[in-house]
C-alpha cells in the first residue's frame, strides 16, 4: 500500500495533502521495527504493508489500524454531538487524524457508540466501525453498564428493591429495571443497566423518590475505564479490551 494511502486511511487530510507530508519530510516510518529508530521517506509512492506499520508524522508516532476503536474518559461539561449546542463538543478532545477519518458515510471520523448527559462523566467509546457501533449499542445485546450514582438523598432498601423490580417511566408501560445494584455508601451507587433510555438512571432514581446528583459510567461489559486515564484523556483500546467488549456482545 503506498504511504499517501496508508496516512489518508488513517485521517491525515485527502491523499493530496498527505503526499505533501511526505514530501515535505513530515513523516517518518519505523521501517526496522518500532524498536528502531524512525526513518524519513520522501516518496508518498513508497510501498508499505499497512499492518502493524508504526509512523511518525510531524513528531506524533501513530500506529496503523485498520478501524478505530478508542476508550474516552468524558468529562463533565460536553456533549456528545458533532454540533453541539450549549457545551464544547467530546470530539474536540481528539486529535483531528480521528476525526477526519474516511468512512462511507456522510460524517467522518470516529463516532460515539452512545451518548452521555453533558453532566455525566466516565468511560465513552468511539468507532468508526459501524458494526462494531451497532453491536455495541442495541438494544438487542443488552450489554451492560455500570453506573455509580450520587444521590442527593440518602439510598434506602426499599429503593433498591424498586430499582431491581422496574420501575414505570413516563414515556414507556412497560417497567424499567436495574440488573444489579450495589449500594457503595448511603449516598454512592452502583447501578447496572442493560438498555439505554433517554435519561434512564436520572429518571429512575426520581421515580423511587431520590435524585440523581453526580453520575459516572465506570464499565461497559467487562472493560472498566482505567485508574490512570484522567478526565478528557483518550486512548486506544488494546486487543485485550476488544475481547472483554466483544465476549459479552456474542453472548447476548
Amino acid at each position: 500500500m503506498q504511504l499517501q494511502d496508508i496516512l489518508y486511511s488513517q485521517g491525515f487530510g485527502t491523499r493530496r495533502v498527505c503526499a505533501g507530508l511526505v514530501q515535505q519530510g513530515w513523516v517518518e516510518v519505523y521501517a526496522a521495527g518500532p524498536e528502531q529508530a524512525p526513518v524519513q521517506c520522501l516518496d508518498a509512492t513508497a510501498q508499505f504493508t499497512p499492518e502493524g506499520l508504526r509512523f511518525r508524522v510531524q513528531g506524533v508516532d501513530w500506529a496503523y489500524f485498520a478501524h478505530a476503536y478508542v476508550m474516552l474518559h468524558k468529562p463533565a461539561g460536553t456533549e456528545c454531538s458533532q454540533k453541539p449546542s450549549t457545551y464544547p463538543s467530546i470530539y474536540t478532545l481528539l486529535p483531528a487524524p480521528l476525526r477526519q477519518r474516511p468512512v462511507k458515510s456522510a460524517i467522518q471520523g470516529v463516532q460515539a457508540v452512545g451518548r452521555l448527559d453533558q453532566d455525566t462523566t466516565g468511560l465513552l467509546l468511539l468507532s468508526d466501525d459501524g458494526q462494531f457501533i451497532h453491536r455495541m449499542s442495541s438494544p438487542k445485546k443488552h450489554v451492560p453498564k455500570i453506573y455509580r450514582i450520587t444521590a442527593k438523598h440518602a439510598i434506602t432498601p426499599a429503593q433498591i428493591e424498586r430499582l431491581l423490580a422496574g420501575v414505570v417511566l413516563d414515556d414507556d408501560p412497560k417497567p424499567v429495571r436495574a440488573a444489579a445494584c450495589s449500594l457503595v455508601d448511603e449516598h454512592t451507587l452502583d447501578l447496572t443497566l442493560t438498555e439505554g433510555k433517554y435519561h434512564q438512571v436520572k429518571r429512575m432514581l426520581a421515580a423511587v423518590g431520590n435524585r440523581v446528583e453526580g453520575l459516572h459510567r465506570r464499565q461497559i461489559g467487562q472493560l472498566a475505564l482505567p485508574a490512570d486515564l484522567a478526565p478528557g484523556q483518550w486512548r486506544w483500546l488494546s486487543a485485550q479490551d476488544l475481547q472483554r467488549l466483544s465476549a459479552v456482545a456474542a453472548s447476548a
